[in-house]
């Protein structure tokens, strides 16, 4: 459809299977063109013979422009490793963002970009405790992460990463990318110090300015706004606020969830989490229907449920 959108069909189309709603397709082809048109799927001789070489090309065309982004990739890595002064190529980036939303819990994110893309099996996500050196407590006592001490935050992230890649024996990362400007990189380099790892490599992109900031350098890096470097760096920032605000909504709505539905008789963490799937939150689970509530946990919950509501009113 989209070929032929602003071009007239031939009589006939030759294609190497058939399409759904061929039918359809046929009559949206012919009211174009102005006449009859067939889509034909030829099984042999000279027709199928330019089908395969169609096939082919297109298979042609995908693979280079596959090998240009490809290209454009390593270009933007083999860029930051200059401007870094890294080692070597940054093949593995690894990014962390922090997430606090009007004082409410504090949680963080970890993605990971390999080779210029994103490696999603690879991604992170965190509950802050307060364990930085900054909000340190003893087990199992209340989080001193509070607020916007996002430094405290970010310092217990990287710590709790990296000290369980020490255990795991890595992989470790060629490039940590750090959501921040000067004040979260050290909290990032506090955590690896202690850990021994200085010799890793971290880096902050600062909001707004776009700058990168680095322990060796005094002032921050400005690059250009169309550098394929910073571009990266930009899309891998992005990626890691996403991921964490995403789990910040979601351990919002569970929290929220938590609470309210405390009281309720037969209500425990199993079914709380089957409603928070199945209705997206507590307004979600306020507008769901008897029949709705009792598919999921059953007509007596249900009705515990919304008799808990009603009393709320």
């Amino acid at each position: 459809e989209q070929f032929y959108e602003l071009r007239m069909a031939p009589p006939d189309v030759h294609v190497p299977v058939a399409p759904a709603e061929q039918e359809a397709l046929e009559s949206w082809l012919a009211e174009r063109s102005g006449r009859k048109v067939r889509i034909i799927v030829p099984q042999r001789g000279e027709k199928r013979g330019l089908v395969d070489l169609a096939n082919r090309n297109a298979e042609l065309a995908y693979q280079q422009r596959f090998n240009q982004a490809a290209a454009a990739q390593y270009e933007a890595l083999n860029t930051l490793q200059a401007v870094l002064s890294l080692p070597t190529l940054p093949r593995r980036i690894e990014c962390f963002d922090i997430s606090t939303i009007q004082g409410s819990e504090t949680v963080a994110s970890m993605v990971v970009c390999e080779d210029g893309r994103m490696k999603r099996s690879d991604y992170r996500k965190f509950r802050i405790r307060g364990q930085g050196s900054a909000a340190a407590v003893a087990p199992g006592a209340q989080s001193l992460v509070s607020g916007p001490d996002d430094f405290a935050a970010m310092e217990e992230v990287v710590r709790r990463r990296y000290r369980k890649m020490l255990e795991e024996g890595g992989p470790f990362p060629d490039l940590i990318l750090i959501d921040g400007g000067k004040g979260q990189l050290t909290a990032a380099y506090t955590a690896l110090e202690d850990l021994g790892l200085a010799n890793l490599v971290a880096v902050g992109i600062a909001k707004k300015e776009e700058l990168l900031f680095t322990r060796d350098h005094e002032s921050p890096i400005a690059l250009a706004v169309n550098d394929p470097a910073l571009l990266l760096l930009q899309q891998i920032r992005d990626e890691a606020h996403r991921f964490a605000v995403t789990f910040h909504r979601k351990a919002r709505s569970m929290r929220d969830l938590h609470s309210a539905l405390d009281d309720v008789p037969g209500v425990g963490p199993r079914r709380r989490r089957t409603l928070l799937r199945k209705f997206g939150s507590l307004a979600g689970v306020r507008r769901a229907t008897r029949e709705e509530l009792a598919a999921t946990v059953g007509r007596k919950v249900a009705d515990a449920v919304l008799a808990f509501f009603a009393s709320q009113t």
